[in-house]
């Protein structure tokens, strides 16, 4: 291999990035999938040049991309995660609030990832061992911190465990807003913001294992250092499913309580 697994998800999530950058403000077709979500070309272009790196460098590892499905031979127990763009919504109507993320998974474990932002020229990327945010060729550890209170909610669907957990309700709930400020993104950068100290917590319902979204915001989160969970406390993609990412115990403890609450008020 002449191109390390750590640098080659670095390189394929900025050839992303560098498309979706190009395509910004531009007229996009959309191409329709189902209840109201769509591609556009900025995201078929920008999956393209990502998976172009990644079939060249590793021509015999599987990748499964949001747009294109799964391509290359596989077999070999590594699996590349590609989401060219996160955040097409917020992206179709000009705002910059995206992410383009790659993840590799070998085995079971996801270790290497990155999540690029087009728009800050920010690539934050972990090897497995730590976590890290390069901008103008250097790189900066990533720290977590919950000192901002800032908590944001995914209210996308699906909603699996909407009898027992709704993110709009948390959003509602008097002991949250008492002890954080809510924030919805809808793009899974900011995942990465935990990660990076610019979030407290992430919270989201949904069923995320080889999710082509998440999987790079959580593995950043993990090798930040940061304490990552289902929404019920229980291991990731176990039970209920779901995400709870916070910086430190102590908010992660606040919005599981918050989080019961919710199934407390139902049973």
């Amino acid at each position: 291999m002449s191109i390390t697994d750590r640098d080659l998800v670095i390189k394929a999530a900025e050839a992303g990035a560098a498309i979706v950058r190009s395509h910004y403000g531009s007229s996009l077709t959309r191409f329709e999938k189902s209840a109201g979500d769509f591609a556009t070309t900025a995201d078929i272009e920008a999956e393209r040049a990502i998976l172009d790196v990644l079939h060249a460098a590793r021509p015999d590892d599987l990748v499964v991309g949001e747009e294109s499905g799964r391509t290359g031979t596989g077999g070999n127990g590594r699996i590349w995660l590609v989401d060219p763009l996160c955040g097409t919504l917020n992206y179709a109507v000009h705002n910059m609030l995206v992410s383009v993320n790659v993840a590799l998974r070998t085995g079971t474990q996801v270790g290497v990832a990155a999540s690029a932002d087009p728009f800050t020229d920010e690539v934050f990327w972990t090897d497995g061992a730590g976590a890290h945010v390069r901008h103008g060729g250097a790189d900066e550890r990533l720290a977590p911190s919950a000192a901002s209170r800032l908590v944001d909610i995914n209210l996308d669907p699906p909603f699996p465990n909407e009898r027992v957990f709704r993110a709009a309700r948390l959003l509602a709930d008097q002991g949250f807003i008492r002890q954080f400020r809510p924030r919805v993104v809808s793009t899974t950068l900011a995942v990465a913001w935990v990660a990076a100290g610019r979030r407290a917590a992430y919270v989201t319902d949904g069923h995320l294992s080889d999710s082509v979204h998440f999987a790079a915001g959580i593995a950043l989160c993990q090798a930040a250092g940061c304490v990552v969970t289902g929404i019920d406390g229980q291991p990731l993609h176990t039970g209920a499913g779901g995400l709870v990412a916070a910086a430190d115990e102590q908010t992660h403890a606040a919005l599981l309580t918050l989080v019961g609450n919710q199934r407390a008020s139902r049973d």
